[in-house]
């Protein structure tokens, strides 16, 4: 287990440059040199006064015997990002899977879809929901755990993001924010609006978020195909050019009635409208030393709409018994909605076709849960609670060519759905003033049944997850300090991969073949091991070394096979891995390092993984989606004497390659993304920000192979996406 022998020798040189940083910050600042002397020949008296601005979500972090980071109001607001998504790629050890600018779904440690647990208010967050149609307006803070508790959920191989939306009704407050955004030329409007109020026993939070955005794509695929360790006999370019236009409008609000000393009740609304339209025209260029390969279509001029809706209602009821014991109640129910339609007409070649593609989904989903927590003994504090949901999902697909279905036997759609139960007890005791340690145990069940066009089909899993954390802090300041996790995880298998009707590839081949899901999936059992080492500075700043370990069980990865003479992917059990890494960060202002430096505030992290399939031969047999490293360099400056706050971000992610079978391999480039802002604070009530995502513009680079020695087969592509510079320009007002 040890990570010493997976380190490659930069990965040796950057831990040994980041000792060095930690040990340089660690040292005592040097004395200010003499105070300046004006003309008149006394020295001016220069007092500073320096405090943790983000003290409370420092305090949070060290105070919590799990491994927690807890993100504040001023680090999620600091560059006006349009997208929730944007803001979680600058934080330590977090990747995003989509192309530069473009959000995309977060991942911790590297892990892909599935490893990491997404959680809404402390909930499993709605079926259909993305984050990037979060505002960061709409967020009170971020809540990222590396390791899983028995309260918050073992569904977290690689951790938990805990996304809360606005809380705050310690303040009145009436904040308008105006942006408007310019992405190639083409403008994107957006208005947020926040109110925070009370009025006798109750206090209420509302936020609206409204944006209309217009973008741009430009993607260019060459896919080749030959006999198995030949020349390519077949060249296919095709290239797309994109105009896509988005409206979306959301609304969170919560009220909360205070109903006596430690007792209150909470709704919670929560509600997402998005629409947008699609045009896009596609070329198709082919070379072939086959004469009787031709190209199926010269040109395609595809247009689309898409609309989803999503709506939730929580309820929350605290209350306090005569023995001490807090209990929560919780209940909610949700809805989503999401209709897509394109219509494609293809022209030239030697079999075009007039495509249609119609999908509605719908998916219904509650849940209910209740929490006791009370001090059971001196120094011990316990939490227990159950936990139930429910969901029903109704998916119907059709596919058509020249008004023939391609596949008629799913014309009746899809009927799925599942029930999740979980139990859990956990117990934080405070064994001295320096040692706290926190032990739980949680049982999670759940079953998913389909109905559709290969019958009735049913998949039940059930896991006991045991979970200890422990931390150990060497003074009695706390400011250095120990933690150490052992835990079981899981990872849940979501309706789309159990039972999800196939999505047709209209140039199906091994690279770009159909999609379906597997109703004999077993989920992904891992242990793992999380050791951290913290030191927390005088003005707010840390500094933490960590490595961590999982041996994963029943790994599921996608293959893609032939079925019925068309290629199909879907998920299988592919046997066991192992997943580990080392994990640095460091924020700091740069006075602590040296006296007489500037008024910077520096955020930087780098994250380094291996890991490995067992099954799957190598090279680069890791877990699907994980890059080698990952880091992040920032830093914010504020002028003295003006209103003006200056700052940067440098995102890297370096490529990789995958091996997902012995026949095929993923390719994914490198991802260097670096974002820069500027804020004139006119008065605390009025401030102007301008803010530039994806400064650098990369192209994003993708690709796939197929080698298949049994069919004389080999088959690659790849995928080239243009990105482009995000301007925004926002106007902050208080009222």
């Amino acid at each position: 287990m040890s990570l010493s022998k997976s380190l490659s020798r930069s990965q040796a040189l950057g831990c040994t440059l980041a000792a060095a940083a930690c040990a340089a910050v660690a040292q005592t600042a040097a004395p200010p040199g003499a105070p300046p002397v004006p003309a008149s020949g006394e020295p001016v008296q220069r007092v500073e006064i320096t405090g943790e601005r983000s003290g409370g979500e420092v305090r949070e972090r060290r105070e919590s015997t799990a491994a927690k980071t807890v993100i504040g109001r001023e680090d999620i607001e600091r560059f006006g990002d349009a997208s929730l998504g944007e803001v979680l790629k600058r934080l330590p050890g977090v990747t995003l899977d989509g192309a530069p600018g473009r959000g995309g779904s977060p991942r911790l440690r590297g892990l892909g879809n599935g490893y990491t647990q997404i959680l809404l208010d402390g909930e499993q967050v709605p079926r259909g929901f993305e984050i990037d149609s979060l505002a960061p307006e709409q967020i009170e803070r971020i809540e990222i755990l590396r390791a899983p508790t028995a309260e918050t959920g073992a569904r977290a191989v690689a951790g938990t993001i805990n996304i809360i939306t606005r809380e705050n009704f310690k303040r009145r407050a009436n904040d308008l924010r105006l942006s408007l955004g310019l992405e190639d030329g083409r403008w994107s409007p957006g208005l947020n609006w926040s109110r925070n109020g009370s009025a006798d026993a109750l206090a209420y939070t509302f936020n609206l978020n409204a944006l209309s955005s217009r973008v741009r794509a430009h993607t260019d695929t060459v896919l080749e195909r030959g006999p198995s360790g030949g020349a390519p006999t077949l060249c296919r370019e095709e290239t797309v050019d994109s105009e896509i236009e988005r409206r979306r409008l959301t609304f969170n609000g919560r009220l909360q009635w205070r109903l006596g000393e430690g007792e209150s009740f909470t709704l919670t609304p929560f509600a997402i409208y998005g629409e947008g339209d699609s045009r896009r025209h596609a070329t198709l260029a082919q070379q072939s030393s086959d004469p009787d390969n031709k190209v199926p279509w010269t040109q395609a001029d595809p247009v689309g709409h898409s609309r989803f809706t999503l709506a939730r209602l929580s309820a929350q009821r605290n209350q306090r018994l005569a023995d001490g014991t807090r209990l929560e109640w919780r209940a909610s129910a949700g809805r989503w909605l999401y209709d897509e339609n394109t219509l494609r007409p293809e022209t030239g070649g030697a079999d075009p076709a007039l495509r249609y593609d119609d999908a509605h989904i719908s998916d219904r989903s509650w849940s209910a849960s209740v929490k006791a927590s009370t001090l059971l003994a001196d120094a011990h504090s316990g939490v227990a609670g159950v936990e139930l949901e429910g969901a029903r999902r109704r998916e119907q697909r059709s596919n058509l060519a020249d008004g023939v279905p391609l596949l008629p036997a799913f014309d009746d759609g899809l009927q799925a759905r599942s029930q999740r139960v979980a139990v859990y007890a956990q117990d934080e005791w405070d064994i001295n003033p320096r040692w706290a340690a926190q032990a739980g145990l949680r049982w999670e069940s759940i079953e998913t049944r389909s109905e559709g066009v290969d019958g009735d089909r049913r998949n039940r899993s059930a896991v006991w997850s045991p979970v200890l954390h422990t931390v150990w802090k060497f003074d009695a300041k706390k400011r250095d300090q120990l933690r150490m996790s052992l835990s079981r995880s899981y990872r849940a298998l979501t309706l789309g991969s159990l039972v999800g009707s196939p999505v047709v590839s209209t140039q199906n081949s091994s690279t770009s073949p159909d999609r379906a899901g597997n109703p004999a999936l077993r989920p992904e059992l891992a242990t793992g091991l999380d050791v951290t080492l913290e030191r927390y500075l005088g003005g707010g700043g840390v500094l933490s070394a960590g490595v961590f370990h999982r041996e994963i069980s029943d790994l599921v990865r996608n293959e893609t096979r032939q079925e019925g003479g068309r290629w199909v992917n879907r998920p299988y059990n592919v046997g066991d891995a192992t997943v580990q890494g080392l994990e640095l960060e460091a924020k700091f202002a740069l006075r602590e390092v040296l006296a007489q430096a500037p008024a910077l505030d520096v955020r930087s992290g780098v994250s380094f993984f291996r890991s490995r399939v067992h099954d799957v031969p190598g090279p680069d047999n890791r877990v699907d989606q994980q890059p080698g490293m990952t880091a992040n360099l920032g830093a914010d400056w504020k002028p003295r004497g003006t209103p003006l706050t200056l700052g940067g971000n440098l995102h890297w992610t370096p490529g990789y390659v995958t091996r997902l079978s012995a026949i095929e391999t993923a390719r994914v480039g490198r991802k260097p993304v670096f974002d820069a802002y500027a804020l004139w604070t006119f008065n605390p009530s009025l401030a102007l920000r301008l803010s530039a995502t994806n400064f650098s513009a990369p192209d994003f680079v993708r690709g796939s192979a197929y080698d298949n020695a049994a069919l004389n087969l080999r088959e690659s592509s790849q995928t080239v996406n243009r990105t482009y510079v995000d301007w925004l320009l926002r106007l902050e007002m208080k009222l």
